[in-house]
């Protein structure tokens, strides 16, 4: 890139990039725990896997939240020249850094079947849920501020994604109408031709 050309990826789109596969693998390892009654037993387990699911949800959705507050705080505007990362490549970015945590996280909550059953699919498929509701939060914060957050691509480290890191130092910002995804980092839903 040229000099004072930056890429930038959307900050809601990185935060939900984890939401699919730690969903699907926990609800997946949660059915095949299912048919293991595990040591404690089934019932036990499901309704513990149920107390995991709420705990991580409500953990990751307000982890980190006054970092990025501060961090929207000092939001600066993007420049003409910086270059906007398509929703596409942020989450396969992000998906490709952390596939062997996601494969290790996987393959403990299948190994936690054998003790508690379900538990360790519902803890994943609860981190995935919590990532959901940090997002859907984010596209509120955009969408009363009417702006976009977008945070340089070399500042989320080689794994492609900490939006509210040590390394980030401010967002940028651009109007509601930049790049390919909507407030909260779902894809942008076109209307249809008439």
């Amino acid at each position: 890139m040229a000099r004072g050309v930056q890429g930038l990826a959307r900050v809601a789109v990185v935060v939900r990039a984890g939401v699919a596969p730690l969903w699907w693998l926990g609800v997946f390892a949660a059915g095949i725990g299912v048919l293991v009654p595990g040591i404690t037993g089934r019932r036990i387990g499901v309704m513990a896997g149920g107390a995991l699911f709420i705990v991580a949800a409500v953990v990751v959705s307000y982890c980190r939240r006054r970092r990025y507050t501060a961090l929207t705080r000092s939001v600066a505007r993007a420049g003409k020249h910086d270059v906007l990362q398509d929703r596409a490549v942020t989450v396969r970015n992000w998906r490709r850094g952390h596939r062997w945590w996601l494969l290790l996280a996987f393959v403990a909550a299948l190994g936690s079947a054998f003790a508690v059953s379900v538990a360790g699919g519902m803890l994943l498929a609860g981190c995935g849920a919590g990532l959901r509701l940090k997002a859907a939060w984010l596209g509120r914060r955009e969408c009363a501020d009417n702006a976009l957050l977008w945070v340089r691509v070399d500042w989320l480290d080689g794994r492609g994604g900490q939006p509210a890191g040590k390394a980030v130092r401010t967002y940028r910002s651009t109007g509601v109408a930049a790049g390919d995804a909507a407030p909260g980092g779902a894809r942008r839903r076109t209307a249809a031709l008439v």
